[in-house]
């Protein structure tokens, strides 16, 4: 991995060497620690802004070098754009391309003046807004790369946060600091290379979370036939690499109330089985565990952070291989609920994962809600593109809740239909359904499928296909793997169930 800037807060002050960064408004106006660095520079700043068509617009920058006689190297003035504009969303997108310029410049020391221009004290909760951005934009994957570019020596950036309330911007901070942690997890597991992450070794970075407070139980393939997972089991009877199951417990609340529940799609690898993949882009799909990595993300950041809340994760962890012992288009599959499954395409596994994981999870734990992530289905990203995850649901007030956190997460979801006349398309005339309703409405009839797996619990599936890996590039991530769920669950913990 390369190596991660720190990121320290103080109480603001002016910067005496590296780099100065400062923020002005639509009309250039610098807030006052800003405004003082100006005039300690003898209007350097002032002329370089008159030279040029710079106007403060949100996300804009000037880069300046300082004057001969300044000890410092450069000041960068950041577009804040309309101040009354500038909330948590804006803040974060700002730390993203702050973080960007940092790196592009690869500056070593930099201070950053965070303020509002203008006579109103900045939230603490938008400095760690701020923050947040910063860090999730500094994350790289490079854990395989043995050449070393010629910038690979350059230390990491030491980012010194000055702020007027520095007591309360750490405090938020370290609590948004867990969710990075989190968020950092979930994209390392979806850009590690297949060969080195089975379902095992999935398994076993549940495991590791023990150190920061979850109980972490995991169930061996022995274990699952003797439960009956004879849907997970199928998919995974095709690998030599045996499937797990991974139960993750924080127990943060003194509350009696029933837990919060979250399952992930864990498949390792998917080449399609029998119904084989075009080899075209296959090496993709060592991403089709972007659900369960979401999952194991989020259980991170609420026992990093102390939620106040009791949560399960479940992470359903198989490989999808065609060897002489994989399951078949044809095959008749009992899955732990009783209910039987006929295979038409072995590609349309994640869903008999799932089914196992969400009955195990309602049976156990009789949850509150149920919300599982899964790369699904191909036409989800047709559906919505590459900006929102599909969001499919039995209960109107949880749908409603999981827009919301996404929207003010920026992790955005949109509703899509359920009915009886989608459930039609995977009645089986062999088993009491089959794993595919056809072509048409191809995402709908999988969240169809897995309806039939939640009983009444009260329950949501999100679609992450399009948003989990191979997503654009945006102001907080230039990863390959996104990491797409973590802070959308998180949020919607924070905000509508944490006591």
């Amino acid at each position: 991995m390369a190596a991660q800037p720190t990121i320290t807060i103080s109480k603001t002050t002016s910067p005496a060497t590296g780099v100065a960064v400062v923020f002005v408004d639509q009309d250039n106006n610098p807030g006052p620690a800003a405004r003082a660095l100006f005039e300690s520079l003898s209007g350097t700043v002032e002329r370089a802004i008159a030279a040029t068509t710079f106007k403060g617009k949100a996300q804009s920058m000037l880069d300046i070098v300082a004057p001969a006689g300044s000890t410092l190297d450069r000041v960068i003035v950041v577009g804040m754009g309309a101040v009354g504009e500038f909330d948590a969303t804006a803040a974060l997108k700002l730390g993203g391309v702050v973080m960007g310029k940092i790196k592009e410049t690869k500056a070593q020391a930099v201070t950053i003046l965070l303020e509002r221009p203008g006579s109103e004290a900045l939230d603490p909760v938008l400095a760690a807004e701020f923050a947040l951005g910063l860090r999730l934009r500094s994350y790289e994957w490079s854990r395989h790369k043995t050449r070393k570019k010629d910038d690979a020596e350059t230390p990491a950036a030491r980012i010194n946060l000055a702020v007027e309330d520095a007591a309360k911007v750490k405090k938020t901070w370290g609590e948004a600091a867990e969710v990075a942690a989190g968020v950092e997890l979930a994209r390392d597991l979806v850009n590690e290379a297949p060969n080195i992450l089975g379902p095992v070794e999935f398994a076993e970075a549940a495991e590791k979370l023990e150190s920061v407070g979850l109980e972490v139980e995991i169930l061996t393939d022995k274990d699952m036939k003797k439960l009956g997972m004879g849907a997970l089991l199928g998919v995974a009877q095709g690998s030599v690499r045996p499937a797990r199951l991974a139960i993750m417990r924080w127990n943060g609340s003194k509350s009696k109330d029933k837990p919060i529940a979250f399952v992930g799609k864990g498949v390792v690898f998917d080449t399609g089985g029998i119904s084989i993949k075009p080899g075209q882009g296959m090496e993709d799909m060592k991403g089709d565990m972007g659900g369960a990595a979401a999952v194991i993300g989020l259980m991170r950041a609420l026992a990093g952070r102390k939620a106040k809340v009791n949560a399960i994760g479940i992470l359903g962890l198989v490989e999808n291989m065609p060897d002489g012992n994989a399951y078949r288009p044809g095959d008749i599959l009992t899955s732990m609920s009783g209910q039987t499954i006929e295979i038409i395409n072995t590609d349309a596994e994640g869903r008999l994962v799932l089914a196992d994981a969400l009955w195990y999870c309602q049976d156990r734990f009789k949850p509150a809600f149920m919300v599982n992530l899964a790369t699904l289905t191909g036409a989800c990203m047709v559906a919505l593109g590459t900006q929102h995850a599909g969001l499919f649901s039995n209960d109107d007030e949880l749908a409603d809740r999981l827009y919301k956190a996404g929207q003010a997460s920026g992790e955005r979801v949109w509703r899509l239909p359920l009915g009886p006349d989608y459930d039609k398309l995977i009645d089986s005339r062999f088993a009491d359904m089959k794993n595919t309703g056809g072509r048409y409405g191809g995402a709908i009839t999988a969240a169809q499928f897995l309806k039939r797996f939640v009983n009444d619990t009260p329950w949501a599936h999100l679609d992450v296909a399009g948003t989990a890996m191979a997503s654009p590039d945006s102001e907080i991530n230039r990863s390959w793997g996104s990491g797409f769920g973590v802070r959308l669950l998180d949020r919607l913990v924070r905000d509508a169930y944490e006591g």
